[in-house]
């Protein structure tokens, strides 16, 4: 237990990018219950539009240079040191975090990390996600961690859009988004689907977005450009700053367990989020995401892994197949004003 709350919070976490994008969530609620407690953001320089307007300092970690290694996790503890924090919420909870935590330690910083309870997943997994109810929500799992060093705060409540951002842009018409890509094959649509997806997308509404990333990723989304007029791909077109604008301003997004997600979520966009080898159950729904939204099949092989990582055991991925581009073309116009 610690005596003294903390004046000055240094958060931790640095990836994986949608696990960060998750943090900010945590960070709303912990503001509101100290508007006057100073809190810096230790992550990667290419997270941080995601803490926009969070009144939160913000710390570079450069994972593939000065921090790379356990030793710069040292050099970055020094760093910290330097700007006065007297307490470290280590939200990533791996071995980098761990060395920083212990340089922060021995130095009379009190520090906690979150419990990421491998076991409660492993054993969701091994029955299918039945039979159990939901694992607590990563977001949940910050707040924890600032708990555990004696901050009281209640869990925060889901964004809502209010209005529209500004930009040079005006918006007519109905606009939708559209993220079929993960990291890992097991939440990624398949290719031919994801075609057939757009095609109905783009008949249905005014203006169709595709996120993405480069190669493969930006080469499907450059011929869905060329194939219809009135889709955009853009990757190369904007930055993460500029996405994340863009995401506010649309009717819908339609998004894999993956980034895209967590970004609606952070603007308070609906999101139709489309799940194969990995569950929601898991913790790691957008937070605020509507779970009426949610579009996954009831397999006896899923969910398979916690990450989507793992092979198929079909080789077909037959859990992504079974949700049909039809069924996300009608989901997303569930969620569409009456224009």
């Amino acid at each position: 237990m610690v005596k003294n709350k903390p004046r000055h919070l240094l958060v931790l976490r640095t990836s994986a990018m949608g696990d960060v994008a998750m943090l900010p969530h945590a960070l709303r609620a912990l503001r509101a219950a100290y508007p006057n407690l100073k809190i810096t953001v230790a992550t990667r320089k290419l997270f941080f539009p995601f803490f926009t307007g969070l009144d939160v300092g913000l710390l570079e970690v450069d994972v593939r240079g000065a921090h790379r290694s356990l030793v710069g996790m040292w050099r970055l503890a020094r760093e910290a040191r330097r700007l006065g924090v007297d307490a470290v919420a280590d939200v990533h909870g791996v071995l980098r975090s761990a060395v920083f935590r212990l340089s922060m330690q021995l130095h009379g910083v009190h520090v906690a990390s979150i419990r990421k309870d491998r076991a409660g997943k492993r054993r969701f997994i091994r029955r299918g996600g039945r039979n159990a109810g939901p694992l607590r929500h990563t977001v949940m799992r910050y707040c924890d961690v600032f708990r555990r060093l004696g901050l009281e705060l209640s869990d925060p409540a889901p964004v809502v859009r209010t209005e529209l951002p500004d930009s040079s842009e005006p918006k007519t018409g109905r606009w939708v988004g559209f993220a079929p890509f993960s990291a890992h094959r097991g939440k990624t649509y398949p290719d031919d689907l994801s075609r057939e997806v757009v095609g109905l997308l783009a008949g249905r509404y005014d203006r169709v977005f595709i996120h993405g990333g480069g190669g493969a990723e930006a080469a499907f989304a450059v011929e869905m450009e060329c194939t219809y007029p009135n889709v955009t791909a853009l990757h190369g077109k904007v930055d993460l700053a500029g996405e994340l604008e863009l995401i506010a301003r649309l009717d819908c997004v339609v998004s894999m367990d993956s980034l895209v997600m967590h970004m609606g979520a952070l603007v308070g966009t609906p999101v139709v989020s489309v799940w194969g080898a990995t569950h929601p159950g898991l913790g790691f729904l957008g937070w605020g995401c509507d779970p009426k939204l949610v579009l996954q099949a009831d397999m006896p092989c899923r969910p398979c892994s916690v990450f989507g990582a793992k092979p198929c055991r079909y080789g077909d991925y037959r859990c992504l197949r079974a949700i049909t581009p039809r069924i996300i073309a009608d989901k997303v116009e569930e969620t569409m004003p009456n224009l």
